[in-house]
């Protein structure tokens, strides 16, 4: 491919600026009910035209996560966010509540949004489910094109980094709850690894759990179209392909990344009749005046559309460690050149959770975690599959909610409920074995 395509794109998206004017003049001008076309089949149809044409061709911004208030125990608080940890490729926020009425500190739950491409407001509906009953953390991983050069590279050794040293600033000062991990898809990998790294280095704040949903922990299980295509292209095809330069204006101009718009296509070109069929739909919802339908579609395409550049590093070690080599499962993934060996875990307590007609990570590649990580006791694991779900299903829409996130919430409360016992069968040991130093 062309290395001049990232230039092409901008400059093409440039060159429609004067057509998304004119669309969005006519869509205000056969939207007018002053304009007696306005309420006319035509005119109908010219304002819908020119609202797809212009959403079409769209930039579509970062997404905001809007969560104003919650409900706990049946109080309504409001909620903040506040960054309470910062480096150049990731923020991570705290959905702070504002209310004094909890019996006992709540767990904190630090959810791992994927860097896929998307931005970590496609997990609105999984944090939703979450704010209620725990103190809720999230990655916010920034637009590598927005990057400056000087900030310097971005790898899966960083990413894996990131995570450890969040795990210590969130670990720290919780009295009465732990800290509890929960990685959606892609970071189910990194998340795994740095847990490993924190208990084989002996680091004092280990989660208490992770939560590993819809993840390619072993891709040799059940491979999809997306694990086989790369498979067969290999690392090198990636790196000829599918890495370009930001261009100017950018922050990042001349950092090495992997378009968020290149993303996008792929995603787009896996369900290409149902995109298609879904603006068609739309079209009909405009012309008919539905406009909860036509909001939905907006609410939906506003969030899919809105896509992010990753770190050409980062992408390219993935593809050749998850999805080329499979070196995780193999015990052959490096941190910092140390093996990362997943039977180093013992502290963490493990869930995994799968979707029975997930198209992107199979069924058996999440549960891989479980076979892998053999001396977690049983008591501390626990596995799901959810039926009749794919891959978004899995961390949203309503069986999520009703299903899913339900039993994430037993199993932290399980975990939650055996460390408050041991806690307290420990004490009078302690407190026996001081009186006899005394």
């Amino acid at each position: 491919m062309n290395r001049f395509s990232y230039h092409m794109y901008e400059m093409a998206h440039a060159a429609l600026v004067p057509a998304r004017a004119a669309s969005d003049a006519a869509k205000l001008i056969f939207q007018n009910p002053m304009n007696p076309w306005t309420h006319t089949a035509a005119g109908k149809n010219v304002a819908a035209s020119a609202e797809l044409f212009e959403r079409l061709t769209r930039r579509y911004g970062k997404p905001t996560f809007g969560f104003e208030t919650t409900s706990i125990n049946g109080e309504r608080v409001a909620i903040t966010e506040n960054i309470v940890w910062e480096r150049p490729f990731c923020r991570l926020i705290h959905f702070a509540r504002a209310t004094t009425h909890l019996n006992r500190p709540q767990p904190r739950l630090l959810i791992v949004a994927p860097l896929s491409g998307h931005y970590a407001t496609l997990l609105r509906g999984t944090v939703e489910a979450f704010l209620p009953h725990y103190d809720v953390y999230m990655t916010d991983w920034a637009d590598a094109r927005m990057v400056p050069l000087t900030a310097g590279s971005f790898d899966l050794d960083d990413y894996i980094d990131y995570l450890i040293s969040m795990s210590q600033v969130l670990g720290r000062d919780i009295e009465g709850a732990g800290l509890h991990t929960l990685g959606v898809c892609q970071p189910s990998v990194p998340l795994i690894a740095a847990i490993a790294r924190m208990e084989a280095e002996g680091y004092p704040h280990v989660p208490a759990s992770m939560t590993l949903m819809g993840g390619p922990i072993d891709t040799r299980r059940s491979p999809t179209a997306v694990n086989t295509l790369a498979q067969e292209r290999g690392p090198d095809w990636f790196r000829k392909n599918c890495i370009f330069n930001v261009p100017f204006p950018y922050p990042g101009f001349g950092r090495s990344v992997y378009p968020g718009f290149l993303q996008l296509s792929g995603f787009m070109a896996m369900n290409m009749d149902r995109h298609v069929n879904a603006h068609l739909e739309m079209f009909k919802h405009l012309v008919a005046g539905d406009g909860d339908s036509a909001e939905k579609h907006r609410d939906f395409y506003d969030e899919y559309m809105a896509v992010m550049d990753l770190s050409a590093e980062y992408y390219l070690q993935t593809i050749d460690n998850v999805f080329v080599h499979h070196t995780l499962p193999k015990g052959e993934m490096k941190h910092r050149d140390k093996l990362i060996d997943l039977t180093a875990i013992r502290r963490t307590g493990l869930m995994t959770v799968e979707g029975e007609k997930d198209d992107i990570s199979g069924v058996g590649q999440t549960y891989a975690a479980q076979d892998l990580c053999i001396n977690i006791p049983d008591s501390r694991k626990v596995h799901y599959l959810q039926n009749g779900v794919g891959h978004y299903g899995v961390f949203n829409g309503s069986r999520y909610r009703s299903e899913i996130a339900p039993r994430i919430r037993d199993f932290i409360a399980t975990l939650e409920h055996q460390a408050s016992s041991t806690t307290k069968r420990a004490k009078p040991a302690r407190l026996k074995l001081a009186a006899s130093n005394d």
